[in-house]
C-alpha cells in the first residue's frame, strides 16, 4: 500500500504591528483538530529550523495519563499476561487495569501482574488488587530518569555482570554465577523503560525534550543502542551459565588469557558508552579499531585451541571466547551508531542542493 503523501500548503507571512508576524492556519486542519477561536496551540522550534504547531489538547495526549483496561480469560497463562502488560507499558499508558473476562482472575494471573510490576516494569506500583481485577500505575515521570541516565545504568550493570562472570569463572563460584544471571533482569527492566520513553518521545516533542533528546531522528539510534547493551548483558549471563556447567577449574594459563581478553572487551564496551554520552565522533572511531583488535585476539586464541589435543574444557573455553568476542562486536555496533549521530562533526562545508 502506498503511504499517503504529506500535504503541503504554502502561505504568506503577514506583518502585524511593530514586532509581530501572523500566519493563517488552514481551515481544514483547524476543523480536523476541532479547534476554534481562543483555543490554544503550542509552537515548537525544531533543531532543523522548522516549526511544529500542536493543539494543546494533543500536546497533553501523550503525557502518560491515559488508562487502559485489558481483559483476561481464565485460560491465559502467565507468559501471555506478562506480554500484554509489557505491550501496554511500552505504548505509554500510565494506568493499566487487568480485569477478568467474566468470573475472577486466577491466582497465577494476579501474581504475574504483581511480579511483572515489581521485577520488569520500572516506576510501576500495584494500586489495587482483588480477585476481580488488579491495577498498576506508572508513577515515574519523564524528567526523573532521562534516557541517558537509564542508559548509563544499563552500561554499568552490563559491564559489572561481565566482570563478575569472569571472577566466578576463576573461582568456580556457582553462587556468584547465579547472581550474574539474576542481574540480567535489571538490564531488561531499564531496557523496557528506555523503549517506553523513546516511543513516547517520537509522538510528542515536549516529551522528547523531557527525556533529554534533541530530535526524533535520535530515537532509532538509541533504540539500537539499547538492544546492543541487552546483548552484552546476555553474553555475560552465558559466561555465568558456562561456569555452572564447568566440572573443574580451567588451567591458570587459560584463565589468564580469557581474563585479559574479557578486560579488553569490557573496556571497549565502556568506552563506547562514553563516546555516546560525550557525543564524540573521534572517540567512537577509536572504539571500532579497539574492538577489532579484541576480536582478532580472540581468533588467534581460538586457532591455538584448534592446535591442542581435544580436552573436556575446550568447549567451555570456546563458548566463553564467543561471548567475549560478541561483547566487543556489540561495542563496535554502538560506536557505529555514535558515528551516525555525530557525523556533523566531520563536515567542513555543506553545499546546498539547488
Amino acid at each position: 500500500m502506498v503511504a499517503p503523501q504529506e500535504q503541503e500548503d504554502v502561505r504568506k507571512i503577514q506583518f502585524s504591528g511593530k514586532s509581530s508576524y501572523m500566519l493563517a492556519l488552514p481551515k481544514k486542519w483547524v476543523e480536523e483538530m476541532k479547534l476554534g477561536p481562543s483555543d490554544q496551540v503550542t509552537v515548537t522550534r525544531m533543531a532543523n529550523a522548522s516549526l511544529v504547531i500542536t493543539p494543546r489538547s494533543a500536546a497533553t495526549a501523550f503525557a502518560g495519563k491515559g488508562e487502559a483496561t485489558v481483559g483476561l480469560s481464565r485460560e491465559e497463562d502467565a507468559a501471555s499476561v506478562e506480554r500484554k502488560l509489557v505491550a501496554l507499558y511500552l505504548v505509554g499508558y500510565s494506568l493499566i487495569h487487568v480485569k477478568a473476562k467474566g468470573g475472577t482472575l486466577t491466582s497465577v494471573q494476579r501474581n504475574t501482574v504483581k511480579e511483572a510490576a515489581r521485577k520488569h516494569l520500572i516506576g510501576t506500583e500495584v494500586v489495587s488488587d482483588s480477585a476481580e481485577g488488579t491495577t498498576i500505575q506508572i508513577l515515574l515521570s519523564y524528567p526523573e530518569l532521562s534516557v541517558e541516565n537509564a542508559l548509563r545504568r544499563m552500561f554499568l550493570i552490563a559491564a559489572s555482570m561481565h566482570r563478575d562472570a569472569m571472577s566466578s569463572l576463576k573461582k568456580l563460584d556457582h553462587d556468584s554465577a547465579k547472581a550474574v544471571i539474576r542481574s540480567d533482569d535489571e538490564v531488561d527492566r531499564f531496557s523496557l523503560y528506555v523503549v517506553r520513553q523513546l516511543k513516547m518521545a517520537v509522538q510528542s516533542d515536549r516529551i522528547l525534550k523531557e527525556v533529554g533528546l534533541s530530535a526524533t531522528t535520535e530515537c532509532l539510534g538509541y533504540r539500537l543502542v539499547v538492544k546492543s547493551i541487552e546483548r552484552v548483558a546476555d553474553h555475560a549471563s552465558r559466561i555465568a551459565e558456562g561456569v555452572l556447567m564447568a566440572k573443574r577449574r580451567l588451567t591458570e594459563s587459560d584463565l589468564n588469557k580469557l581474563e585479559d581478553l574479557s578486560n579488553s572487551a569490557v573496556k571497549v564496551f565502556e568506552e563506547s558508552g562514553l563516546a555516546l554520552f560525550k557525543r564524540s565522533y573521534d572517540s567512537a572511531d577509536r572504539v571500532i579499531e579497539k574492538a577489532k583488535r579484541v576480536t582478532d585476539s580472540g581468533k588467534s586464541y581460538l586457532s591455538e585451541l584448534d592446535r591442542r589435543k581435544p580436552a573436556e574444557s575446550s568447549q567451555i573455553i570456546r563458548l566463553i571466547l564467543e561471548d567475549i568476542s560478541r561483547t566487543a562486536e556489540y561495542s563496535s555496533d554502538i560506536a557505529e551508531i555514535v558515528l551516525n549521530l555525530t557525523a556533523g562533526q566531520i563536515i567542513v562545508t555543506v553545499t546546498p542542493v539547488n
